[in-house]
């Protein structure tokens, strides 16, 4: 009998990545956004004075949450890691949501203190007036609603925190998620977990990086390209902020030839717009080593054409938020601009180191390869689950397996192909949209009787919500939109409304989707590839 000996379970923390990368290369360039510019030593000793300031002047305890609604901003990054450092729990939130939608997540997780960007002074009166367990609101740059990040940390330059010796299983982030429900979900990302994860985007996505190298963000850090950059930061590598919210492909152009951007993290439709843009013709894009793409499929026109004008250095992974992104990957030596034997056509990828995936039916027996079922997975990348939510972690795990949700097959090499949903989810230029929040919004309308949201392919957004409505009393589609103005996020808005006299239901009464595809194929407003 082998004799049980007491081991360890303390990690890393996760702002050490930081700590490391300053050690190494003081003077270098980490942080650079418009005519900003951040080295590692000054990145490193702004993180300390606002970790510093988070945990003797506002009071952060170990495991206290801390929301986050900003664009992106060298403060944001800064914060993310000050807060690590401090001990306390990452959560942002995707800026685009209405002040409504970041009260639910402050509430919902039990946030202590709000670090809110000042060009959101609603959102911040919002969750002073409605989450009473909020002990402080600090601002990114000057706001009259709270002190400001950039004060708070030159008042405590030169101060040193104590920083938090953290377990495996201690949380890090909570990564918003959603399910059928709609009501977003706090994924529990824990250091030892994304300790993994960090090391496995290295192998598995971006091998070889070092501090020669320079990362664009394209995409919000408030998720995958948070994941992304916190793996740049431990490789020392140069991270590029784009020097305005608005997307214009023209200047990352331009920053990339500027800066030599090797890698980027983006999703099909970003993608796609850089390809097509006429400033591509011109680009030099001779120092793109990684450009990576997940959050939706790509069509297969569109991975082509941007390997024609990129050449081979596309990468793609699909993943969830539960999982931090790690289930498949298809490196840039799988992606074949040529249809033939050799290219793998539709595919996602094999499973990332680290990672098993199997394909499983109802009661979760494994399927051979060929036939669909679910798609599940097991790996340390694979979340602690729910924060307080034990209905959904039953829903989400058997037999230990995390449950997708999604529903596919894999051939027998092992190559995932991802065929279906299992939910109603839709994904819209690379932000998951869930019906039913949008249908109970709309339902608020008093002429809406019923109202079923569906995803439908949209050529630009990969998917596009349209509403089919039935009323009690005539309204236009115009009037409809306005009322859903600033109820929801853009978005999230439907891009189609269309009303019926009614929705056609099963022998249970229930209104089902695929009767409702079925109908509109049948009344001619959608093509074959649209029912698909």
């Amino acid at each position: 009998m082998i004799q049980q000996v007491p081991v360890s379970t303390r990690v890393m923390n996760l702002a050490t990545f930081l700590t490391q990368a300053a050690r190494r290369d003081p003077e270098g360039i980490a942080l650079v956004m418009g005519d900003r510019r951040w080295n590692w030593a000054e990145f490193d000793a702004r993180t300390d004075a606002l970790a510093h300031a988070l945990q003797h002047r506002f009071g952060l305890q170990q495991g206290d949450r801390v929301m986050c609604q900003s664009q992106n901003c060298p403060e944001m990054m800064q914060a993310m890691f000050a807060v690590w450092r401090a001990g306390g729990v990452w959560v942002p939130a995707n800026f685009r949501q209405t002040p409504e939608e970041v009260v639910y997540l402050t509430q919902s997780s039990g946030a202590r203190i709000l670090l809110c960007n000042a060009a959101f002074p609603d959102h911040a009166a919002a969750c002073r007036a409605d989450c009473p367990e909020l002990a402080a609101i600090l601002s990114f740059d000057s706001a009259e609603f709270g002190p400001s990040v950039q004060e708070v940390t030159a008042s405590a330059m030169g101060q040193r925190p104590q920083v938090a010796a953290v377990d495996r299983d201690d949380p890090c982030w909570f990564f918003f998620t959603s399910g059928t429900t709609g009501r977003p979900k706090a994924s529990v990302l824990t250091h030892g977990q994304m300790g993994f994860v960090v090391t496995n985007h290295l192998a598995d996505l971006m091998p070889g990086l070092t501090p020669q190298d320079a990362s664009l963000v394209v995409a919000p850090l408030s998720h995958g390209a948070g994941v992304h950059q916190l793996t740049q930061v431990a490789r020392g590598v140069k991270t590029i902020l784009m020097p305005t919210e608005r997307f214009d492909v023209a200047t990352v152009w331009d920053l990339v030839r500027d800066w030599r951007v090797s890698t980027m993290f983006t999703v099909p439709t970003i993608l796609k717009r850089l390809v097509e843009d006429p400033a591509t013709a011109t680009a030099d894009t001779s120092s793109l080593r990684y450009v990576i793409y997940a959050g939706a499929p790509m069509y297969r026109v569109d991975q082509q054409n941007a390997l024609n004008t990129l050449g081979k250095v596309l990468v793609q992974y699909f993943g969830l938020g539960e999982c931090t992104g790690n289930i498949t990957v298809l490196p840039a030596y799988l992606h074949q601009a040529e249809d033939g034997p050799e290219a793998r056509i539709g595919t996602c990828g094999y499973a990332r180191t680290g990672i098993e995936i199997q394909i499983q039916d109802d009661q979760g027996r494994e399927l051979p390869p060929g036939q669909t079922g679910e798609i599940c997975c097991i790996g340390p990348a694979v979340f602690a689950g729910y924060y307080q939510n034990p209905e959904a972690n039953a829903k989400a795990f058997r037999n230990g397996w995390f449950r997708t949700g999604d529903l596919g097959h894999m051939d027998e090499a092992g190559f995932l192909f991802i065929t279906g949903r299992e939910s109603d989810m839709f994904i819209s230029g690379g932000s998951n949209i869930y019906p039913r929040e949008i249908e109970e919004k709309i339902l608020t309308h008093p002429a809406i009787n019923e109202v079923a949201v569906l995803g439908m392919p949209d050529p630009v957004w990969g998917e596009v919500g349209w509403a089919i409505c039935v009323t009690s009393a005539p309204v236009e589609a115009g009037e409809l939109a306005a009322f859903l103005d600033g109820k929801l996020s853009r978005y999230k808005m439907p891009k189609r409304f269309v009303f019926w006299e009614a929705l056609p239901k099963s022998a249970y009464g229930k209104i089902t989707k695929k009767m409702i595809r079925a109908e509109l194929g049948a009344r001619g407003l959608i093509d074959e590839e649209a029912r698909a």
